[in-house]
């Protein structure tokens, strides 16, 4: 397998090693399971830790994640399957789509009911969501008058909206954090995709999502909850404690996720297993297609993998965000993931236009076309910006390259 992979499996075994002696033994991670996968061909993979703690219960190889904002690469693939079709065009203003967002305004002060607003420069566009350069926000970020309404009014998972028009409903009351295509902020923006393509499609998103993207694609345990025969699989989450440990956050066998769902989230509402989310990267690297079907073309992926920032910049150019699953420095941002554009920048190995992205739980992947590998990662840990784990992973995966 080395010879064939260009890896030093010696190399990618001191992986494990290093997940088992610096984060599951010290009680810092719950689990962790990563598969690293070149040429096709899958070189590496790693189960570890327990998937209950409270129940002594071992983490399976089919056990079932949370992953979050992994959501998001999905509902971006999905989306621009609709713009291939010709039904929807990146440059077309929102609300064309969402008649009533024609009234949003920027934020100028005030707070929730009595904000004062101005007109934008621009309408937001269809390609201001899939960059998150659209104005909108996420309540978490804790650091605005417009996050605080976010947080008030629930919108960030659904919360108050059971729906995702009573979501979009919600938003049309809010004002923008900034004039559309001015600034970057990790944001609802995949969220407001998901409705999109229920609108679009003629189908709802959940729909659309599984029939058109998941189930051909043999994903078969990604989905918005977790069916009853399925349910001793999932994993359970935990939340990061002051002293360094884990407290329970969603217990596997009282999950909401054991319930079918009323709210089906782009930006962060599906479950996945590791295998799953790696038949997506393998579609994804292989230009579009996977066992004969093609789910995406070539040069659409070519275009999602491009810096979309305005003027090329990298983030810290443009970002207001208090939060990203990403790096900043050397990476731009794409239609749906991070690009990598100086990786000397990032002061971590890696190559031009690797395409990546996380979730909450700490899950993360990248795919490296150069290279032409992937790797996946799982565990269930928040938040995911605690330990510098992925920071690490990138490292060990490169330092077993051996061409």
């Amino acid at each position: 397998m080395p010879e064939t992979t260009g890896f030093s499996v010696e190399r990618l075994d001191l992986i494990a090693r290093h997940l088992e002696s610096n984060y599951i033994a010290p009680g810092r991670l719950p689990c962790a399971q990563m598969s690293v996968s070149r040429h096709g061909k899958t070189v590496w993979n790693c189960t570890l830790g327990k998937a209950d703690l409270e129940r002594d219960r071992p983490l399976a190889d089919d056990a079932i994640f949370r992953i979050y904002s992994m959501t998001k690469p999905l509902t971006s693939v999905a989306f621009m399957m609709l713009v291939e079709r010709g039904i929807v065009a990146l440059d077309h203003p929102v609300d064309r789509y969402i008649p009533d967002w024609k009234k949003l305004g920027v934020y100028a002060g005030g707070t929730y009911g009595q904000f004062r607003t101005t007109a934008p420069t621009r309408p937001m566009q269809i390609v201001d969501l899939l960059r998150h350069t659209s104005g909108l926000t996420y309540g978490f970020q804790q650091r605005t008058n417009v996050d605080a309404a976010y947080r008030e009014a629930q919108i960030d998972m659904g919360g108050k909206s059971r729906s995702l028009d009573e979501k979009i409903a919600l938003l049309a009351e809010m004002p923008l954090e900034f004039s559309p295509g001015s600034a970057w902020n990790y944001s609802v923006s995949t969220d407001v995709l998901g409705y999109l393509i229920g609108r679009l499609s003629g189908e709802s998103f959940e729909s659309f999502l599984h029939n058109e993207l998941l189930a051909p694609l043999g994903m078969v345990d990604t989905g918005f909850h977790v069916p009853p025969e399925k349910a001793s699989r999932l994993a359970a989450c935990y939340t990061a404690t002051p002293e360094g440990g884990m407290k329970l956050l969603d217990d596997p066998e009282r999950s909401r996720l054991l319930r079918p769902a009323t709210y089906f989230s782009g930006g962060g509402g599906l479950v996945s297993t590791l295998a799953d989310y790696n038949r997506f990267c393998r579609m994804l690297m292989a230009g579009g297609t996977l066992d004969g079907r093609r789910y995406i073309g070539r040069k659409t992926l070519e275009l999602m993998g491009a810096n979309h920032l305005p003027g090329g910049v990298f983030l810290p150019a443009v970002s207001v965000s208090m939060f990203a699953e990403s790096t900043y420095d050397g990476v731009g941002f794409g239609l749906g993931f991070s690009v990598v554009e100086k990786p000397a920048l990032t002061l971590i190995p890696g190559s031009v236009g690797e395409l990546a992205w996380g979730g909450m739980a700490s899950t993360a992947f990248w795919l490296d076309p150069r290279e032409d590998l992937w790797v996946v990662f799982m565990t269930q840990l928040t938040p995911s910006s605690t330990y510098p784990i992925r920071r690490e992973l990138r490292t060990l995966v490169y330092s077993a390259l051996n061409d």
